[in-house]
């Protein structure tokens, strides 16, 4: 996989791409990045990449010029498939683990870094997608760049190193995923007066697995709710979610 991202702040990714999972990842090859600088396609002696926005108003516009050249280019280069080109706005589809999985199967991603007040919306008529990824406002769009690549890179096969890493993980869409992951516990088995459940320390891995199974649910029902309907699970446990929801939220309705 080939991960790009156009940005007027490239410089801002390297110390990421290359540290933890995604640095290991990248060194084995299992991805590949570059970080292109968007003043790379203009044609001024100040590299200009900003204008006033036409009718008045805040702040400065990336120009759709750059933008456009730079995007050509880049689909256009040959011995590689074109890239899927995806801005970011809060016009987007929210940023979710299935949309992760989707975006983990394209050979090539391309992400536009928006800055200063937004973009001429002529822009946007490049973008094979648009994500947001919440409701709130950030400096520039390289953010959000790394919070989508770090989410696909952990979904390369061989990027954790155990291939149940990610299927385990909060949010995993599997055939009985859609829920917060369990608790989890490492040494001393006692703590302050807190003690690591038995169950995990009795060496049976069958009720370890039915242990964490119904921790998910319930850890789910008290903080997100929300995930249940979506969640993939049985008719018994789906019954036992709803109880659960009913006595840990009383005063609030499930949609």
């Amino acid at each position: 996989m080939l991960i790009e991202t156009l940005s007027v702040f490239p410089e801002m990714f390297e110390p990421v791409m290359s540290t933890s999972i995604l640095g290991r990842a990248r060194s084995r090859g299992l991805f590949d990045f570059k970080a292109h600088d968007l003043r790379d396609w203009t044609h001024d002696r100040h590299r200009t990449v900003d204008d006033e926005p036409y009718g008045g108003g805040a702040g400065m516009l990336m120009k759709v010029e750059p933008i456009y050249e730079a995007i050509s280019e880049l689909k256009s280069q040959s011995g590689s498939c074109p890239p899927r080109v995806i801005f970011f706005t809060p016009c987007g589809e929210p940023f979710t683990q299935h949309v992760a999985e989707r975006l983990a199967g394209f050979e090539r991603l391309l992400f536009v870094c928006g800055r200063y007040e937004g973009m001429d919306e002529r822009a946007y008529s490049l973008a094979d997608e648009r994500l947001s990824i919440g409701d709130y406002v950030l400096t520039g769009g390289e953010l959000a760049a790394m919070v989508v690549t770090d989410a696909v890179v952990r979904l390369i096969p061989g990027a954790l190193g155990d291939s149940m890493s990610s299927v385990d993980e909060s949010f995993a869409t599997g055939e009985d995923g859609g829920l917060l992951e369990y608790e989890q516990y490492t040494r001393p088995a006692s703590f302050n007066g807190m003690d690591v459940p038995p169950i995990l320390l009795s060496g049976d891995h069958a009720k370890v697995d039915a242990w964490r199974r119904r921790n998910a649910i319930e850890r789910t029902c008290r903080w997100r709710p929300d995930l249940i309907d979506s969640a993939g699970l049985t008719e018994q446990e789906r019954a036992f979610a709803l109880d659960l929801i009913a006595r840990m939220h009383p005063h609030e309705e499930m949609e």
